[in-house]
């Protein structure tokens, strides 16, 4: 395998690519570490993902049993966590939890690590 040949530019300028970000205090980055591990676990991506798709804009927790294969204790145990990170709402009917989305959770976290 021949290896491509290499060039080099000038150097870009350093302000232009290597301008510090602001960075985030304690509090914040608790905050958005509390969101990040609530998404690091691939079943609970999996019931954020049903429930932001959700047709109706909610789900049952008894529709979320399935799909993921898991008891409902489980279930409720992840969408626990989603709820104290602030992804979703959650709604007691009965005896059955709704969950919601909440708006915006996500985007302000993805928005603070970038700015």
């Amino acid at each position: 395998m021949n290896a491509l040949p290499v060039t080099i530019d000038a150097a870009p300028d350093a302000a232009a690519c290597c301008a510090p970000g602001q960075v985030v205090g304690d509090a914040t980055a608790h905050d958005l570490a509390r969101v990040f591990k609530a998404l690091g676990d691939p079943t609970r991506v999996k019931l954020m993902s049903m429930i932001v798709g959700s047709s109706e804009g909610e789900m049952c927790v008894c529709d979320l049993t399935e799909p993921v294969g898991l008891s409902q204790p489980t279930v409720s145990h992840h969408m626990k966590l989603l709820v104290e990170a602030g992804l979703v709402e959650r709604e007691q009917r009965g005896k059955w939890a709704y969950y919601r989305p909440t708006v915006g959770v996500l985007v302000d976290a993805a928005k603070a690590i970038v700015a």
